[in-house]
């Protein structure tokens, strides 16, 4: 059928889809384990691997110089993780304050983590140690599909100009999928208006560019609703609050809350957060024990409703306790230019004057109507993965199925369960996943583990060499060397 069309086609024993930092850290890890460049097709529309990930921190405000919400140790450019980013740093700025943090954090510190812009310059300097760009095809993937004579065909379209042909196909014993989020997800409300006014200036995800919002109080006094209780709120809060003391703003800040915590909560007595002020507190995505203690062990037993309930009983909303935004959020309300308060939105209009207003009801049924010059939704990423295009179609034609959190099914090696084709293997890594046997997929740390389990097991088939202690003494040595692999 493939030949029938005139699709000219490419054989390469592996294809990673994505090209994001899920690709990377898979293709760092098979090129560590000795495979070849010439076995590996990265197949992405964008140039480097953290490209959408910096993208991404910048608009959410998390500028370069800025901390991200990672451990010291989870390191996407070295599996080893060892020098950390906290020795890392401590050695380039001469401050052995870094390492000091990391021993007494959280007691007597915030947890330590490593800003944007050393991440990114550790990738790049990784990327052209293993020859990134060697391997990388850059096009748009239509499709995955399995081959009758084992193995998969993934269809891409190359960019305009780049090539005589609309389409062409790569035939492949191993995929790997790793294509981040969907897309953005809107609150109903929020969706509703701007689909209905046409405006997508005034109402933004936090998520996109709207630096337009920040721009606008400095000119004059405003108001704007924050939507949201995680990571992401809690940094645009600071941008608000850090603008206003240094700009001398007036701003006024709404935070309206879905779920407003007030203290410690949890399922039970050895399950509890922290919380207050509305938000739950925790240092990472998820409790440190899903990454190498006993809640993966767990996780990996689990099946079904079990597994949906372990999850539930971990998840929710949360951010880290930093002790600068906590004194800031302090100063909003003693000050009375900050105002937290717990509701469901209704729906959003205009007002007579231009402004939005947002129909607000309490949970004693008190309805609020707070008004605004912008709204700025910080609620997430997560939209519905059958809103990209190779996910659905994985979930229509190759036999993949949901899990219980109705993202792709895996295996506890992450290979897709039900697409098996032959001696082939489709694998798939990062936010899709989420839902299996490993929670902290979505991590620099989650990508790593996920990387490992995919690599051993492509080991296990004959693809590649075993990673053993010699191997891997040498390879860390090369690594350190800034050796080429």
């Amino acid at each position: 059928m493939v030949a029938g069309a005139g699709i000219p086609v490419y054989d390469v024993p592996f294809v990673t889809v994505g090209g994001g930092i899920g690709s990377f850290v898979t293709v760092d890890y098979l090129r560590i384990y000795g495979v070849p460049t010439s076995h590996i097709r990265i197949l992405s529309n964008i140039d480097h691997p953290w490209q959408t990930y910096q993208f991404l921190t910048r608009v959410s405000q998390i500028p370069i110089p800025e901390r991200i919400r990672s451990d010291s140790s989870s390191r996407p450019d070295n599996l080893w993780g060892w020098p950390s980013y906290a020795l890392e740093e401590a050695w380039k700025d001469k401050n052995l304050g870094h390492l000091w943090n990391v021993l007494t954090e959280p007691l007597l510190n915030d947890y330590w983590t490593p800003r944007a812009g050393t991440v990114f310059q550790n990738l790049d300097r990784e990327a052209k140690r293993i020859r990134y760009w060697d391997m990388l095809v850059k096009g748009q993937v239509r499709m995955v599909r399995r081959r009758v004579g084992g193995g998969y065909f993934t269809i891409l379209t190359p960019p305009e100009g780049a090539a005589t042909t609309k389409r062409v196909a790569f035939r492949s014993r191993f995929v790997h999928i790793a294509v981040g989020y969907p897309g953005l997800r809107f609150l109903p409300d929020l969706q509703e208006f701007r689909e209905k006014m046409g405006d997508y200036q005034h109402v933004v995800n936090a998520y996109e560019p709207h630096e337009h919002v920040y721009e606008f109080l400095k000119t004059r006094p405003g108001t704007v609703v924050v939507r949201g209780g995680g990571i992401v709120a809690s940094r645009v809060l600071q941008r608000l609050f850090d603008d206003r003391r240094k700009f001398n703003l007036q701003t006024q800040i709404v935070h309206i809350f879905r779920t407003f915590v007030t203290g410690s909560h949890g399922p039970h007595i050895w399950m509890r957060r922290k919380g207050g002020d509305g938000w739950a507190y925790q240092g990472f995505n998820y409790p440190k024990s899903v990454w190498g203690g006993q809640l993966k062990a767990e996780m990996r037993r689990l099946d079904g409703a079990a597994r949906a309930q372990k999850y539930k009983d971990m998840g929710g909303t949360n951010t880290p306790k930093r002790r600068h935004w906590q004194a800031q959020m302090r100063e909003g309300r003693n000050g009375s230019f900050y105002h937290p308060f717990q509701g469901t939105v209704d729906r959003v209009e205009r007002g007579q004057d231009g402004r939005l207003v947002s129909y607000v009801r309490s949970k004693d049924g008190t309805l609020r109507q707070p008004v605004s010059d912008y709204i700025i939704d910080c609620t997430g990423l997560e939209a519905d993965i059958a809103e990209h295009r190779v996910l659905a179609d994985l979930l229509q034609n190759s036999g993949a199925y949901r899990n219980p959190l109705n993202r792709l099914e895996v295996e506890r090696h992450f290979e897709v369960k039900g697409t098996a084709s032959g001696d082939g293997a489709l694998y798939a890594s990062g936010t899709a996943t989420l839902g299996g046997y490993f929670p902290g997929v979505d991590t620099f740390l989650g990508l790593q583990v996920a990387a490992q389990e995919i690599a051993d097991d492509l080991a296990r088939r004959g693809f590649c060499k075993k990673l053993g202690p010699v191997r891997s003494t040498a390879q860390w040595f090369k690594w350190a060397f800034n050796s080429q692999v």
